[in-house]
């Protein structure tokens, strides 16, 4: 019998691949960056060839390390909204993925808006009419790139998220679908009835032969092929990354709510059977479908993350790694006087300002490096705070919040994160909970798990970090951010 699964978790900056033997224990992993290209300001894009190649190159690797070529099933999971054209026959992508912080499509969203038809897309979708999601990236690629509208009508063309591009590409082409989850994410497809949506196809101009077939999270998704890395093995999960994320934290009981900090910060609860319609800026998706039961969630989204840590590296280059951050902000203390909004591709949940941008306010002559390293740090743990009190106005108020992802290793920010949220923060032991939740699908598709609540069982905290800060210095903390983003918002 095949002794191991492989989990594949393609993000927004790297690929990550995991071998994980029957009993869900890591044996070996991989990870590559890959680049970021960004044409215009506000533009954000990926070379499709770049993703595959650097998926294969982790798969390869972490099997080898693992001695692994008994491999029972695969998972996917995926940053997901970042958008794909291809041609079927040869499998080759009309124009570079649209990354889902890509905020070229505001103008369209505002005209659709100015329609009132943001109303009827919410109440089919859960989402707002934003570029963050997929549907006008899509129009967008179909209007702008020469002959692609029609060769679209025709049938010649596929959409997809990333994991149904990488599903197609492993595959061979023989299959061409996603998960109910992803496809909660495009503005096109109804989470209520779980189909795609003539009307939503209509309003965005989108030929219905692009999509993809739509599927469980732990489904039949076909083999790989034969001249793949690996070749011949079932893909039985897949999942987008945030609801991944809850599903490797355990979160299949209802209220269950937890903060994943990649790339971008996402807060996601569990709300059952329930999709709750928010009141205050959060989105409706579909958290999981298992077993053709639909689990909605409620979902806050921040567009920046840790990514601020890769800009304060990259682009600022006051950092060699992000490692670093914690050490700096241990040394300097919480920073009161200066604030980091980056707000480099608009600002997100509840505000959804495309048009805002990113700044450093309250700079003095003394302020250096260690206070802007800080407060990046700080507004990561602010913006999280932004998320949970619009979830508290819907009626959802966590006693406790689970958190995963890169940022996570740093323990000063966890403990300024519990004082600023006020509720106690739980890191589990494995922190890679994305990856895990897809591997998890796949376990249960292949009969290596009997139930999804086994996860729940395996479940556990490595440390929880208790809020000790007075409320008035949170609010005196929280007034003086709330100021800051007055400051630099354009729609309010």
């Amino acid at each position: 019998m095949s002794r191991f699964l492989l989990a594949i978790d393609q993000g927004t900056s790297s690929s990550r691949a995991v071998i994980y033997d029957h009993s869900m224990k890591v044996i070996a992993s991989a990870q590559q960056e890959f680049p970021q290209i960004y044409p215009q300001p506000g533009w954000v894009e990926h070379d499709p060839e770049a993703i595959w190649d650097s998926v294969c190159a982790v798969m390869a690797a972490a099997m080898h390390d693992a001695g692994a070529t008994d491999i029972t099933a695969i998972g996917i999971t995926n940053q997901r909204e970042t958008t794909l054209v291809w041609e079927r026959k040869s499998g080759t992508c009309v124009y570079n993925a649209i990354v889902w912080q890509d905020r070229r499509t505001a103008d369209a969203c505002q005209a659709l808006r100015r329609e009132d038809l943001e109303t009827q897309v919410t109440a089919k979708t859960g989402l707002r009419l934003d570029p963050y999601f997929s549907a006008t990236k899509i129009a967008w690629i179909l209007d702008n790139v020469d002959g692609v509208r029609e060769k679209a009508e025709t049938g010649l063309l596929a959409f997809g998220t990333i994991d149904s591009f990488l599903l197609w590409r492993l595959t061979g082409g023989k299959e061409h679908a996603t998960d109910a989850t992803n496809a909660s994410r495009t503005l096109l497809f109804n989470i209520h009835d779980q189909q795609w949506d003539e009307e939503l196809l209509e309003m965005f101009n989108i030929p219905r032969q692009l999509l993809p077939d739509v599927r469980d999270c732990a489904a039949n998704y076909g083999l790989t092929a034969f001249d793949s890395i690996v070749g011949g093995v079932p893909i039985f999960g897949i999942a987008g990354d945030q609801q991944a994320a809850l599903i490797g934290q355990a979160g299949l009981d209802v209220g269950t709510t937890k903060s994943t900090f990649g790339t971008g910060c996402f807060v996601l609860a569990n709300t059952g059977s329930h999709a709750l319609k928010s009141d205050h800026q959060l989105l409706t998706t579909v958290a999981m479908r298992i077993d053709g039961k639909v689990t909605y969630g409620l979902e806050g989204s921040v567009f920046v993350a840790g990514s601020a840590m890769q800009w304060l590296r990259d682009e600022l280059k006051i950092i060699d790694s992000a490692l670093e951050t914690e050490a700096i902000a241990k040394s300097t203390g919480i920073v009161e006087d200066v604030h980091v909004v980056p707000a480099f591709t608009g600002l997100g949940a509840p505000y959804w300002d495309p048009a805002a941008r990113g700044a450093i306010l309250g700079l003095t002559r003394g302020s250096g490096r260690e206070q802007i390293v800080t407060a990046t740090l700080q507004a990561v743990a602010y913006q999280t705070r932004d998320l949970i009190d619009a979830m508290a106005e819907d009626g959802i108020s966590p006693s406790v919040i689970r958190v995963d992802g890169g940022m996570v290793a740093n323990d000063w920010f966890l403990q300024f994160l519990a004082d600023i949220l006020g509720i106690p923060v739980e890191r589990p032991e494995n922190v890679e909970s994305t990856v895990l939740g897809v591997a998890y699908m796949a376990a249960y598709k292949a009969g290596i798990i009997q139930s999804p609540e086994q996860i729940c069982a395996d479940w556990k905290c490595d440390k929880r970090f208790e809020p000790a800060m007075t409320a008035e210095r949170r609010d005196a903390l929280l007034n003086g951010w709330n100021q800051a983003v007055t400051r630099i918002r354009t729609n309010g």
